[in-house]
């Protein structure tokens, strides 16, 4: 099982307003790195309260940091031939759309799968299918609502989800999710 599980955090309601991304790598259905990038966003330095009270990310914590089209390079380059899985994806592949086409970006060719579709067919007596409330139910503590944080419990569940319906290869995951696996 090889895919890619990423998270971000807005600044503003604005989909290209990534402040933070998380990216966790798992290979052979393993993690083998989980990055994190703080991002200076196009709204810099505004940044809507409602947003910093979601994740805590202020102007402030940005100010130095790289804007999307500095990073889009080597977080590509994690990506790369990949699934990528997501919780809420249609959220997170919209800031992806957003943050590319606000920098006049080539949007690659990605398929993508949301975590929840995925727990829900995995685990379909649990009441709730948040980030947070998965994580619990499986006992895995994070900091909710930071990036890397998110995509590697992203990732995590992914793993349970797929070892609970007898997946082992994308193939696989394919074949059962394909009205589920979207492209970017």
């Amino acid at each position: 099982m090889d895919f890619c599980a990423i998270d971000f955090e807005t600044a503003t309601h604005e989909r290209n307003s990534a402040c933070e991304l998380g990216i966790c790598v798992v290979q052979d259905s393993k993690i083998i790195e989980t990055k994190t990038w703080l991002i200076k966003p196009p709204s810099f330095p505004y940044f809507s309260p409602f947003n910093v009270d979601v994740h805590g990310i202020l102007p402030d914590d940005v100010k130095d940091s790289p804007t999307f089209d500095e990073i889009w390079y080597e977080v590509e380059e994690m990506m790369y031939g990949t699934l990528m899985i997501a919780h809420n994806a249609g959220f997170d592949a919209g800031v992806l759309r957003g943050c590319l086409n606000h920098y006049g970006m080539f949007t690659p060719k990605l398929n993508y799968l949301c975590s929840i579709q995925l727990a829900k067919k995995s685990w379909n007596y649990l009441p709730r299918y948040g980030l947070k409330h998965l994580a619990e139910y499986h006992q895995i503590s994070f900091n909710h609502h930071r990036a890397g944080d998110d995509a590697e419990v992203c990732a995590k569940i992914s793993l349970l989800a797929f070892e609970k319906l007898f997946l082992t290869s994308n193939e696989e995951v394919n074949d059962l999710m394909k009205l589920k696996i979207k492209k970017l």
